[in-house]
C-alpha cells in the first residue's frame, strides 16, 4: 500500500467523487437549457452575433468538462490507493432560470471548497502528497469558477412576463408526458452509462488489475485492463454528446430535462466483468432507444426520429465492440 489509508479517508474522496458526478452532469444540462431559455427573450437580441445566453451557454459547458475530469482524476486516485469509487450523484438540481443557474452553481462551488479544504487537511496529514496536490489543483479550479458564477448573481433574465400565455399550436400536441417521459428515460441511460464508463475506464488504474502474467502482456508492458480501458474512452465521448443531443431535444421542443440515473451504473470487479455489464448497458439502450424512433414515426416527430435513428447506430457499434470480448 502507497499511503495507509483509512475507511474515513476513503468516505470523504467519496464525497467528492458524488459531488463532481453532480456538477457535471447539472452544468451540462443547464448548458443544453439555455436554447430554450434564448428563444423567449426579447426580439432584439437576434440582431446580435451571440447573446448573455450564449455567452453563459458555453460557460457552463466549459465547466462541466472541466468537472468531469476532475471526476475521473478522483476516482482514479481513489482506485490507487485501493478503495472503490461510488456512482451516485449529490442531488442534481438545473433550475429554470439563467439566474437561478447562476446562484445554483455558486451554491455548488462553495459546498464543494468546503469539502475539499477538508480532503487536503486529511491528505496532509496521511502523508498522502499526490491527493494533495491533485485536490489542490482542484480547489484552484473550482475557486475559479465560483469566482466566474459570483460575476453573474446579478443578472437579469430577459425573459418577459407574459400576461396571457398564446393558445399551444395544434402540431405540438404530438409531444405527450408519456413520450416526453420516454426521452428523459433514454437521457438517465445516457447518464448511467457515462458515469459506468468512467468509473470503469479509471478502475484500470487499481493494482490488482495493473499486473502483467501473460507472456505477451510482460512482451507489449499492457494487459485486458488496460485495453478495454482504452476502449471505453471514446466510447465515452460518444455517451457525452448523446447526453447533450437528447437533453437538446427535450428543451427545444419546450420541455424539461429531468436529471435522473437510471439505472443504476454496475462497475464490477474487473475487465471480463466490465464487458458484460456494459453489453447488457447497450443491450438496455437499444431496446429502449427502438421503442423511441417506432413512437416518433407513429407521431410524426421526424427530427426525434432522426437523431435517435444516428444515436442507435453508435450504440449498436458499442454493443459490438464489447461483443468482441466476450469469451
Amino acid at each position: 500500500m502507497i499511503v495507509k489509508t483509512t475507511p474515513e479517508y476513503f468516505e470523504l474522496l467519496n464525497k467528492a467523487v458524488a459531488r463532481e458526478i453532480q456538477v457535471s452532469a447539472q452544468y451540462m444540462l443547464q448548458h443544453s437549457a439555455m436554447e430554450k431559455l434564448k428563444r423567449k427573450v426579447i426580439k432584439e437580441n437576434y440582431l446580435l452575433d451571440t447573446t448573455t445566453y450564449d455567452e453563459l451557454g458555453e460557460l457552463l459547458e466549459k465547466m462541466a468538462i472541466e468537472e468531469m475530469k476532475h471526476l475521473a482524476d478522483i476516482m482514479e486516485r481513489i482506485y490507487f490507493l485501493g478503495g472503490e469509487a461510488i456512482t451516485k450523484p449529490t442531488k442534481i438540481t438545473i433550475g429554470k432560470s439563467m439566474k437561478e443557474f447562476m446562484k445554483l452553481g455558486e451554491k455548488a462551488e462553495i459546498e464543494a471548497l468546503e469539502l475539499y479544504r477538508e480532503v487536503l487537511k486529511m491528505a496532509r496529514n496521511l502523508g498522502d502528497d499526490a491527493t494533495f496536490k491533485l485536490f489542490r489543483q482542484i480547489y484552484k479550479d473550482e475557486e475559479e469558477h465560483l469566482l466566474k458564477f459570483q460575476e453573474y448573481l446579478d443578472i437579469e433574465d430577459e425573459i418577459p412576463e407574459i400576461e396571457n400565455e398564446p393558445p399551444e399550436n395544434e402540431w405540438r400536441k404530438i409531444f405527450t408526458a408519456d413520450y416526453i417521459k420516454m426521452l428523459n428515460k433514454a437521457l438517465a441511460a445516457e447518464m448511467s452509462a457515462i458515469i459506468q464508463y468512467t468509473n470503469q475506464h479509471e478502475k484500470a488504474s487499481k493494482e490488482t488489475l495493473r499486473k502483467k502474467k501473460a507472456p505477451l502482456e510482460l512482451l507489449k508492458g499492457s494487459n485486458k485492463a488496460e485495453v478495454i480501458s482504452g476502449m471505453l474512452k471514446p466510447i465515452f465521448m460518444e455517451e457525452m454528446q448523446h447526453l447533450e443531443d437528447i437533453a437538446e431535444r427535450i428543451y427545444e421542443i419546450d420541455f424539461e430535462a429531468v436529471a435522473d440515473i437510471d439505472p443504476l451504473p454496475k462497475i464490477g470487479e474487473g475487465p471480463d466483468d466490465w464487458i458484460i455489464l456494459d453489453r447488457e448497458a447497450e443491450d438496455y439502450a437499444i431496446i429502449l432507444y427502438r421503442s423511441i424512433v417506432k413512437k416518433a414515426t407513429e407521431i410524426g416527430d421526424i427530427k426525434t426520429k432522426r437523431m435517435f435513428e444516428k444515436i442507435l447506430e453508435e450504440e449498436e457499434n458499442h454493443y459490438w465492440q464489447f461483443d468482441d470480448y466476450v469469451l
